[in-house]
C-alpha cells in the first residue's frame, strides 16, 4: 500500500515510517511497496465484481555457447545455464527470458465487516507452441535419447495441470491473518521470487532457472497439492505456517514450513524452515530402461529434504542489495516409495531409487545482487549465484567422475530492464554459468553464456 503526501513530490509506505522524494513510479518499485505487475493486475478495467484477470506474455531470443533446442513443454524452454543435456551451440525463440508466461483469476469477496473470501487460480503456459508448462513431459520427450541428442528439459511443479501455477480458496482478514487451502506456493518460493536480484528470470538467475532451492532441494516442491497455508502480520512483522497433507500420489509424503520476517523502513529479512517426507526428483529413463519399462514412464530418486534459508535486501534511494543463503539436506527417505505410481500431473513412475544417499548430501545455496535504477524507466541488475555441495558417497572424493563427489556451481549475471510503458518492457543481458568436480558429471560441457534480449507484456 502506498500514499501520497503531494501526487508530484513524496510517497510514503505502509510498515515505513520516512516519506521520500518521488521519482515517478520507479520509486514505490524500488522501496517495494508496490510492483509494477501488481499495477497492471489492479487495472479496473480488467477488475468485474471483485474479480481480477492478471497475466504475463514473455518472448526473447537467446544464444546459448552450449545448450540444446527447445522443447515446447518446459516452461524454461531452453537450457540458459549449463546443465547435463547441454549438448550444442544454438540460437532460438525462447519462451520467458525475465517472467513465466501465465494466465490467471484472483477475486475477493467481503462476507463480514473484516473478513473477506479470496481465490486464486494460474495457469504457465509456453507461448512459443501454446502448450502448458510441463516439465515431466519434456522428460518423457528424451527417454532413450543419447545425450549428444536430448533436447531441453527438466523436472517441475508445473506438470502440464490446467492450474500448474496456484489454485487456491481462502479467508484474509486484517486482524486475524490470511488461511489458504488448495494448490499453494510454498514460503521458500515466495521469498526468492522477494529476494532474487533477478527476480527469478529463468536466463539470468540460477535460483530462478532451477528450482532446487525455490523447492527446498527438489523443483516439484516449489508448489505443493493438498496445502494449508496461513499468514499474519502485525505491524513489522509477519509470520507464516503451511502443511501438506500428502499420503497421495502426486505427494505421498507429508510437507511443513514455516516464515518468520520483518520490513523495516527498506530493510526487509525472511527466515524459512522446510522439511518434506518423500520428495521426488523425476529423470528420464536411460537406454536400458527404456528396454523393459512403459517409454511414456519416468524414473524418480525419493529423498527426504530438510532446508534452512535466511534471505534480506535493503533499499535506499535508487540502490537495492538483495542476497540468501540456504542449507539443504537429502537423506533416504524414511518411508520407501516403491515404483509403479502415477506421479504429478499424472505421469507414471516405472522405477525408484530410495538409496541415492549413502550418507547426507548437504547442499549450500548462496546469492547476493544489486539492483540500480538508472532513470525512473531503466535499471541494471547484476548477481552473483553460488551452489555448493559436499562428498555424500561411500568414499570421500572431490572430482568429476561420480556425482556424489563434492563440487560446485557457480553464476554471475547482468541484465538491463527499460520499460516502454506501465506493462511493457524491453531486457537484455547475459549470464556465465560454470560448474566442477561432482557437479560437472555426466556434462558434456561444464560452461555456457546465454546473451538473451526479450520483450515482456504485463496485465
Amino acid at each position: 500500500m502506498i500514499k501520497f503526501s503531494h501526487p508530484l513530490q513524496r510517497i510514503r509506505c505502509k510498515g515505513n515510517k520516512a516519506s521520500l522524494p518521488l521519482r515517478s513510479l520507479v520509486t514505490a518499485v524500488a522501496l517495494g511497496c508496490v510492483s509494477l505487475s501488481s499495477f497492471a493486475a489492479d487495472d479496473p478495467a480488467l477488475t468485474w465484481n471483485g474479480i481480477t484477470l492478471y497475466g504475463i506474455v514473455d518472448v526473447a531470443v537467446s544464444h546459448e555457447q552450449h545448450g540444446a533446442p527447445l522443447s515446447q513443454d518446459w516452461a524454461q524452454g531452453e537450457l540458459f545455464l549449463i546443465s547435463k543435456a547441454s549438448n550444442r551451440s544454438i540460437t532460438t525463440i525462447t519462451p520467458g527470458g525475465l517472467s513465466q508466461s501465465r494466465l490467471g483469476l484472483r477475486g475477493k469477496e467481503k462476507v463480514a465487516a473484516d473478513f473477506d473470501f479470496i481465490f486464486n487460480a494460474e495457469m504457465g503456459f509456453n507461448p512459443i507452441s501454446g502448450k502448458l508448462a510441463d516439465g515431466p513431459a519434456s522428460l518423457i520427450n528424451n527417454n532413450g535419447v543419447a545425450q549428444t541428442s536430448q533436447k531441453s528439459g527438466s523436472d517441475s511443479s508445473r506438470a502440464g495441470q490446467l492450474f500448474n501455477g496456484v489454485a487456491y480458496a481462502g479467508f484474509s482478514s486484517k486482524q486475524l491473518g490470511t488461511l489458504t487451502v488448495g494448490r499453494n506456493s510454498t514460503f521458500l518460493l515466495d521469498n526468492i521470487g522477494k529476494f532474487d536480484p533477478m527476480n527469478s528470470s529463468y536466463a539470468f538467475s540460477l535460483i530462478g532457472y532451477s528450482g532446487i532451492a525455490s523447492g527446498g532441494g527438489n523443483t516439484e516442491n516449489a508448489r505443493l497439492d493438498d496445502t494449508l497455508k496461513y499468514l499474519y502480520k502485525y505491524e513489522l512483522f509477519h509470520v507464516g505456517a503451511l502443511y501438506q497433507f500428502g499420503k497421495s500420489d502426486s505427494s505421498p509424503g507429508e510437507a511443513w514450513q514455516g516464515n518468520v520476517g520483518i520490513d523495516y523502513q527498506g530493510l526487509s529479512i525472511d527466515s524459512v524452515y522446510a522439511h518434506k517426507k518423500d520428495s521426488i526428483s523425476l529423470a528420464s529413463l536411460n537406454a536400458t530402461q527404456i528396454k523393459t519399462l512403459p517409454q511414456d514412464s519416468l524414473s524418480a530418486t525419493i529423498s527426504d529434504n530438510t532446508s534452512y534459508t535466511l534471505s534480506a535486501a535493503y533499499t535506499a534511494g535508487p540502490f537495492k542489495v538483495s542476497g540468501g543463503y540456504e542449507h539443504i539436506k537429502f537423506e533416504n527417505p524414511s518411508l520407501p516409495v516403491a515404483a509403479g505410481f502415477s506421479g504429478l500431473g499424472g505421469y507414471y513412475i516405472s522405477a525408484t531409487n530410495n538409496t541415492a544417499f549413502a550418507h547426507p548430501k548437504v547442499f549450500e545455496v548462496s546469492w547476493i545482487g544489486l539492483k540500480y535504477l538508472i532513470t525512473p524507466k531503466l535499471d541494471v541488475s547484476g548477481a552473483y549465484y553460488h551452489y555448493e555441495q559436499n562428498a555424500y558417497g561411500a568414499t570421500k572424493c572431490s572430482i568429476k567422475a561420480a556425482a556424489n563427489c563434492s563440487g560446485n556451481e557457480n553464476v554471475f549475471s547482468l541484465r538491463l530492464d527499460y520499460r516502454l510503458t506501465k506493462r511493457v518492457d524491453v531486457y537484455a543481458g547475459a549470464a556465465y554459468s560454470k560448474v566442477s568436480d561432482g557437479l560437472s558429471n555426466g556434462f558434456l560441457f561444464t560452461s555456457n553464456v546465454d546473451p538473451t534480449v526479450g520483450v515482456r507484456f504485463q496485465f
